[in-house]
């Protein structure tokens, strides 16, 4: 990267840890070191390679396969996450702690040392089994809430008491209740509850691919990516803006996290913002936005993308093409709002001086081949598993081969296979723990029930359940990670779209994309929070600011549900293209519409009819689009011949500043 643009950043990268470990709880362990430290590392590395070794081989016995990786799961989780953030960088492991990491490597090992019990006696627990379970229930909850937060720790708690005391609730709610030793024995025993689906997709495709982006961020791909993008964006008006939305869009394809993205890319991009003129508050706001958007983009998708396929029975891959549309529309419309403010403000692009030079980023073109080639092989249908493990030999050899101080030597693989198992760890718990919420919903109905619960308190209106769903998956979706959120949304929230008619993807992807939004939308906000750490400004502004540059994934997710053909259902590729050209332009005039500026500062009157004629071309129907092209023709033209007034509404400060 650029040196000039290097020193822009204005914290260390202590306060950027610190930041970090603040908002994403993933960040906030121990700082151990010596023989202590030694060891831990050497079981991470063997995490690693247990996945690495099982994806070759095709997988262990469902059981072993998943109780193995929890057993590494739980141990890492009580050797490396303090209690509390209170401890956060402490150097010693407290033996309390020592203590839970064995346990929790026993609990995991439980069923490869009787596995043949196990499954000669199931639905006859013994006594050590219902224990067993009992501490894996309490180890995970523990787990969870260390290093994702107490959210997802409090939403699977009430799932767990509901399933205890569900005759205590009212109205439709109510059930039976189950037993302590049914529950601990559903929970840990059968592949309905921790060792449920979610954690299968952990334990097979989601830590390869957290492995895989683990070693392309060894090789330099992080930082070439944001070179990539300031060489393609760098000096359009308003540039470090676009930088940071194309950075985060190729980010997204290989990061789980959104305050993670918003932290590694932000330190860079946010400082650089409000220095060519953006307000600090809108600067916040486009990397919380871009970096959340991140994980709405295919391939990986936050790694939703895996599980959606196992809950829906959807091909993965047609869940990939499915996503493109909408996910592109998102950063389009990201794209477009941050342009007409650059143009608004009449701010410049980076000069060339500041810039990478062409010739260097065309040289380490080379670095997206792992990434070319895991598509490549996901388009034809090959299994994620195995895609994911052939992509993570591309990645190793293309380190080991490329030029320069950022080559793969054996200790940087080393530590890339620690790094991948760290990262892992937040995925592997949320899973885990979400799916004990899945367990409860087949033990008692609940999903069915609140479904038709929620429906009937919206009096069977249609148009009032969705804005009902989408408030609920927003609520549930907040402050935790992608794909705990994915789980508790679909498992809860998409049974309602399903039960009102609407297509099984098009319900998952409405709750996918309200579940993820709820990183940028106040109060929680966690991406826009961590934003506004490292641009200084105020974090609930930034956070109304992100919700309003994300506007498209408040307004996709209702078009493709009532018109899949967004989604690529019962439509060709020249329906695609035809509603891709059309969305394209539509989110020009939602764009324009939400910052009050298209050829000239817009009247706040026809602000409102710029966003409705927008919203009509997105919406793949032929009727509206003519009537919203149209409209914003009309507009177009009032402005460009008739409307008086300058060209540029900035201040004399921006003039000032462009120059």
């Amino acid at each position: 990267m650029n040196k000039g643009l290097q020193e822009q950043n204005t914290l260390s990268q202590k306060d950027l840890q610190d930041l970090l470990a603040e908002y994403d709880p993933e960040a906030g362990t121990r700082r151990l070191s010596g023989i202590v430290n030694k060891l831990i590392t050497a079981f991470a590395v063997s995490f690693s390679l247990f996945h690495i070794y099982t994806a070759f081989i095709g997988g262990l016995s469902s059981q072993l396969q998943r109780s193995i990786h929890l057993a590494f799961v739980l141990g890492l989780i009580f050797l490396l996450f303090p209690f509390s953030k209170k401890k956060i960088g402490e150097t010693k492991i407290p033996i309390i702690d020592v203590i839970l990491a064995f346990v929790g490597i026993f609990v995991g090992l439980y069923w490869l040392l009787f596995f043949d019990d196990l499954v000669s006696r199931i639905g006859m627990p013994t006594t050590l089994d219902l224990i067993v379970g009992a501490l894996a229930i309490l180890l995970v909850l523990e787990g969870s809430r260390r290093v994702v937060g107490i959210p997802i720790t409090l939403i699977v708690s009430v799932f767990l008491l509901y399933a205890l005391f569900g005759q205590y609730f009212p109205s439709f709610l109510r059930h039976g209740g189950i037993s302590f030793e049914r529950l601990f024995s559903h929970m840990y025993f059968t592949t309905e509850g921790i060792l449920g689906t979610p954690l299968a997709v952990s334990a097979t495709f989601i830590f390869l691919f957290v492995l895989f982006g683990a070693i392309l961020d060894k090789t330099g791909v992080g930082d070439y990516f944001n070179d990539l993008a300031l060489v393609i964006a760098g000096r359009a008006s308003g540039g470090p803006a676009k930088v940071t939305i194309f950075s985060s869009a190729l980010q997204g394809t290989i990061s789980g996290s959104s305050v993670a993205n918003v932290v590694t890319s932000g330190a860079f991009t946010i400082p650089l913002m409000k220095k060519l003129g953006y307000r600090k508050e809108f600067a916040g706001a486009v990397e919380a936005s871009s970096s959340t958007g991140g994980q709405i983009m295919p391939p990986v998708m936050g790694a939703a993308a895996f599980l959606m396929a196992e809950f829906t029975g959807i091909p993965y891959w047609e869940i990939v093409k499915a996503a493109a549309i909408p996910a592109v529309l998102y950063f389009v419309g990201i794209w477009i709002m941050t342009h007409y403010e650059a143009k608004r403000l009449g701010l410049r692009g980076l000069t060339k001086e500041e810039l990478p030079s062409v010739k260097y980023v065309l040289k380490k073109l080379y670095l997206l081949v792992p990434i070319v080639s895991i598509i490549y092989l996901l388009s034809t249908g090959m299994s994620p598993m195995r895609a994911a493990l052939y992509g993570l030999f591309v990645a190793i050899v293309t380190g080991f081969i490329q030029p320069g101080e950022k080559r793969l030597t054996i200790k940087g693989l080393i530590e890339a296979l620690e790094t991948g198992a760290r990262a892992a760890l937040g995925v592997a718990v949320a899973c885990a723990a979400a799916g004990m919420i899945v367990g409860v919903i087949v033990l008692t109905g609940i999903g069915l029930k609140f479904a038709n619960g929620l429906i009937d308190l919206a009096g069977g209106q249609v148009f009032i359940t969705l804005i009902m769903t989408m408030v609920a998956s927003l609520i549930l979706g907040m402050g935790v990670p992608t794909t705990a959120n994915y789980v508790i949304t679909s498992t809860i929230a998409a049974p309602v779209l399903v039960e009102l008619g609407f297509p099984l993807l098009a319900a998952h992807m409405f709750v996918f994309y309200f579940g993820i939004v709820a990183d940028i939308t106040p109060p929680v906000a966690l991406a826009a929070f961590a934003a506004s750490g490292i641009g200084q400004s105020d974090p609930l502004k930034t956070g109304v600011e992100s919700t309003r540059l994300a506007i498209a994934a408040f307004i996709i997710p209702y078009i493709f549900v009532f018109s899949p053909q967004m989604l690529l259902i019962d439509t060709d590729w020249v329906g695609a293209t035809l509603i891709m050209i059309s969305s394209t332009i539509g989110m020009i005039g939602v764009g324009a519409g939400m910052i009050g500026y298209w050829v000239k500062p817009i009247p706040i009157l026809l602000r409102g009819v710029l966003v409705i004629a927008g919203i009509l071309l997105v919406v793949p129907e032929l009727i509206s689009s003519i009537v919203g092209a149209v409209l914003m023709v009309g507009i177009f033209m009032y402005q460009k011949f008739i409307q008086r007034g300058p060209d540029l509404g900035i201040s004399k400060g921006s003039q000032d500043l462009s120059n």
